[in-house]
């Protein structure tokens, strides 16, 4: 049976086990939601937001969510997908990762490729240097510049991947048999490695030493960044740490800005763009990734229906400006109110975080990335494809 059966089979047979409570990488897909509004559209409802994406992907020339079929199709990851059909029936959160892939019922896994097709084509093909003539050109794309969406894809999926990895040491009975943890983990870190293999495959065959420099040294950004985060909820104590938003936001920007502002930074490097286009492209995908960040780090706290046991990041933005609002001492004096029996009330904790000026900052720090994603498009010309990248903007910051 190939890849793509055991994917459409899947969602019948993920749903039922949840990912154990404690890793070194966390599961989640770090998806955008639509909280904000497009078109004056009231936004919480998901329609809007996959209108926005459909829309973008129109321009660009075809869906997006088909963009790494060929690798996903390849006889080498049909082969891990057989062995990932041995993790049914556990707890092991690469299911959890799994079922996501399938399941992107807000066509968010593919954004950031979208994202690199849509500013290639806001740019176009450089005034001054026609060297690229070599490429073909679709839907005012060239080829080398979709090779690059698919890549930026691949290192994205390939970290997704890897975040499922369990920490065996710290495993309870109540998480399942420890063999069945340690055979997922290799199959998470087989997947994950393969991933990027193909990935530094396409960037080769790119022939361009500074696109291969851009993507190496983002890859290291989200390794760092990643480590810099589990590296502190990996403590005892992590609720105590006096984490001011300057620090977060440069271990955000590591973690969840760095591959997409690169990427488009890249994508003008291969049309041949001078390097202040390249600059403005660099700081549009930075800024839109740092309002996509902090429009997550939000969900726990504006959404109208939040279970009691929904528990959220303490290292998230609205949190560490309630902290920095607040002072250390006071937080530490609110945590400890929010301790029951010797575990953290996330209920209590959220209600006292919503009373503070934390949200609200976070919302205005959304809102500031975005308007300067906005700014950075001002210097690209008037188009289809500049509307959308405004439009991606416009549906991750407006919360009203």
């Amino acid at each position: 049976m190939g890849l793509w059966q055991l994917l459409m089979r899947l969602p019948h047979c993920l749903g039922a086990s949840g990912p154990p409570r404690r890793l070194w990488w966390s599961p989640s897909l770090g998806n955008i939601s639509s909280v904000g509004s497009w078109r004056g559209q009231p936004s919480k409802c998901p329609a809007y937001w996959n209108q926005v994406v459909s829309e973008a992907e129109k321009i660009v020339g075809y869906p997006t969510s088909f963009m790494s079929l060929r690798c996903l199709l390849s006889d080498e990851l049909s082969n891990i997908a057989m062995q990932v059909r041995k993790l049914v029936g556990t707890q092991h959160p690469l299911l959890t990762t799994a079922r996501g892939f399938v399941q992107d019922s807000r066509n968010n896994l593919q954004l950031r490729g979208l994202v690199v097709l849509l500013i290639s084509k806001a740019a176009g093909p450089s005034s001054v240097n026609d060297s690229c003539q070599n490429y073909d050109m679709v839907s005012g794309i060239y080829s080398c510049q979709r090779s690059l969406a698919e890549i930026t894809e691949l290192i994205h999926t390939a970290l997704l991947v890897h975040r499922g990895i369990v920490n065996l040491n710290e495993l309870q009975s109540s998480d399942g048999p420890l063999k069945d943890m340690h055979f997922g983990n290799k199959i998470a870190i087989l997947s994950g490695d393969f991933l990027l293999a193909n990935a530094c495959n396409g960037l080769a065959l790119l022939q361009n030493t500074k696109v291969v420099e851009l993507l190496a040294s983002a890859l290291m950004d989200l390794v760092q960044g990643v480590y810099h985060e589990n590296s502190t909820s990996a403590k005892e104590n992590y609720i105590t740490n006096d984490i001011g938003i300057s620090a977060w936001k440069e271990r955000a920007f590591l973690s969840h800005g760095a591959l997409l502002a690169k990427s488009c930074q890249a994508a003008m490097e291969l049309a041949n763009h001078d390097a202040e286009v390249q600059d403005m492209a660099f700081r549009y995908g930075k800024h839109m990734a740092m309002s996509h960040k902090i429009n997550s780090d939000l969900q726990p706290f504006i959404k109208e229906k939040t279970s009691d046991s929904t528990t959220f990041n303490l290292n998230s933005a609205p949190v560490v400006l309630h902290q920095e609002f607040l002072g250390r001492d006071l937080w530490i004096k609110q945590i400890g109110e929010a301790q029951e029996k010797g575990r953290l009330d996330y209920a209590k904790l959220r209600e006292t975080i919503k009373a503070g000026k934390g949200v609200t900052s976070a919302i205005d720090l959304c809102r500031y990335h975005g308007n300067k994603a906005l700014e950075a498009l001002e210097s690209f010309p008037p188009s289809e494809a500049r509307s959308a990248l405004e439009n991606i903007v416009f549906a991750v910051t407006r919360f009203s």
